[in-house]
C-alpha cells in the first residue's frame, strides 16, 4: 500500500492510496494516514482510485480517521472509488458516514460549503 500526500488548497490536503486495504496495507499506512487526517481539524479529499480492495481493517481505518477529523472540526471525502471497493463500502454502510464522491472536483466542492 502506498501513500501520498498534498497540500492542495489552502486547508485541503489530498491524500492518494493505491494498492489493497487489506491487513498488511492498512498497516503499511496507518500511522501515516491516523496522523495526516486525526491530529489537527483538516479538510482531506481521499483519492481512493488506486484502490482495489478493501478489508474491514481498513473500513475500520477510515471511519475511525473521518469521525476523529470531524471531532476536531475537520472533514474527510472519498472519491475515485473502483465498483467493487464502491460496492463494498456501500454494503457495510460507510458510505452513509463519510462523503464519497465520484472525482476530486466534487470532492473539493463539498469543502467550500
Amino acid at each position: 500500500m502506498e501513500l501520498v500526500d498534498e497540500q492542495i488548497e489552502e486547508g485541503v490536503k489530498r491524500i492518494r492510496l493505491t494498492g489493497r486495504l487489506d491487513m498488511k496495507g492498512t498497516q503499511d499506512v496507518d500511522l501515516h494516514f491516523t496522523t495526516l487526517t486525526s491530529t489537527t481539524p483538516v479538510k482531506v479529499a481521499v483519492d481512493m482510485s488506486g484502490v482495489d480492495f478493501v478489508a474491514s481493517i481498513g473500513m475500520r481505518l477510515l471511519l475511525s480517521c473521518a469521525k476523529a477529523n470531524a471531532a476536531r472540526g475537520g472533514k474527510l471525502a472519498l472519491y475515485g472509488l473502483q465498483p467493487m471497493v464502491r460496492e463494498t463500502l456501500d454494503t457495510a454502510g460507510i458510505i452513509a458516514l463519510i462523503p464519497v464522491l465520484d472525482d476530486e472536483p466534487a470532492a473539493l466542492a463539498i469543502f467550500a460549503g
